[in-house]
């Protein structure tokens, strides 16, 4: 039996202007995945919500304030980029990048007051590389890191884990939570020695009191879904079964697609409906907590039938296609 889904989205996230060209990081990506979805058979089931306005505090729980400030103006001065030329930047972006940031955190309200069980953000600019203080990756503000502080701060849920597969490792998630045990991160991705940014050894466990919650899982250029789900079933899951979190957050990322050229691995469209599943049923273990958020996944059509298929996975609508 499947369960109805909240959409987050906001038509701001079409202004965040990446120069166009041969930048991957379009505003297509999000207004492709909004046509897919209206136009299958998840559309009965969705109900599209927008994300509520962004609160300061929130975004200096993971970032400083000077950081915050130096994005602002760059924007409002017309820079065409922040930190390396590959983030590019408009007018309108640090605007745009606080809506994403809040909706991660409106899903969180939608779940803990009762008005939705399954909750999606589609969101640009994604944020998973954002640092504290610098911009890297196309990402800007950390959307997932905001919204695990966020869920501690409202809603008192002390033990957040977050699992990321997208195809890079998540670097400005692992630096926020690194020195803290009540925050688990755990990546699998493309190993560093091959894929930007370069971080994300298996030997990277933690710091001092975070020593044991970060886990990352590198898998080598061309690995497809037999190794990927290998990885989810002998490494992610003994780890959130040991953890007990109270709450989960994916940062969903669908670069590793073997269509999208941002990445070397070889996954198929069908293992992210698969992921879906396992999602869901880690899910059930902490009362339905689970907040998906946009994170890559660049070639548009594999992206759009990606997050279909793992939204038919994390709602139960069983299909039968692959």
């Amino acid at each position: 039996m499947f369960r109805p889904f909240v959409f987050i989205e906001h038509p701001s996230f079409l202004e965040h202007d990446t120069g166009g060209g041969l930048h991957p990081e379009v505003p297509a990506r999000v207004a492709l995945i909004r046509q897919r979805l209206e136009h299958g058979s998840l559309a009965s089931s969705m109900t599209v919500r927008l994300p509520k306005e962004s609160v300061r505090a929130d975004l200096l729980a993971i970032h400083d304030e000077s950081y915050l400030f130096r994005l602002e103006e760059a924007c409002l001065a017309g820079q065409t980029s922040i930190d390396h030329p590959d983030n590019q930047i408009s007018y309108e972006s640090f605007d745009v990048a606080q809506v994403a940031a809040a909706s991660g955190m409106t899903a969180i309200d939608l779940l803990e007051t009762g008005q939705a069980s399954s909750v999606f953000c589609s969101v640009r600019p994604p944020g998973h590389h954002a640092e504290r203080s610098r911009a890297l990756g196309f990402c800007f503000l950390n959307n997932v890191a905001i919204a695990a502080r966020y869920w501690q701060k409202a809603y008192q849920r002390q033990k957040i884990f977050i699992i990321d597969w997208d195809a890079h490792h998540g670097n400005g998630i692992q630096s926020a939570f690194e020195r803290d045990k009540e925050v688990f991160y755990a990546s699998i991705h493309e190993h560093p020695t091959f894929s930007f940014p370069g971080t994300g050894y298996a030997e990277d466990r933690g710091e001092e009191t975070g020593r044991g919650a970060t886990l990352n899982v590198p898998l080598p250029p061309g690995a497809g879904d037999e190794m990927l789900l290998e990885a989810i079933r002998t490494k992610i899951a003994p780890a959130i079964e040991a953890f007990q979190p109270e709450a989960l957050i994916v940062a969903a990322g669908f670069d590793g697609h073997r269509d999208d050229d941002m990445s070397g691995l070889m996954y198929s469209t069908a293992v992210y409906q698969e992921l879906g599943r396992i999602m869901r049923h880690w899910g059930e273990c902490c009362q339905g907590r689970v907040v998906s958020i946009l994170e890559g996944g660049y070639h548009l059509e594999a992206l759009a039938a990606s997050v279909e298929a793992y939204l038919v996975g994390l709602v139960g609508f069983e299909t039968g296609e692959k």
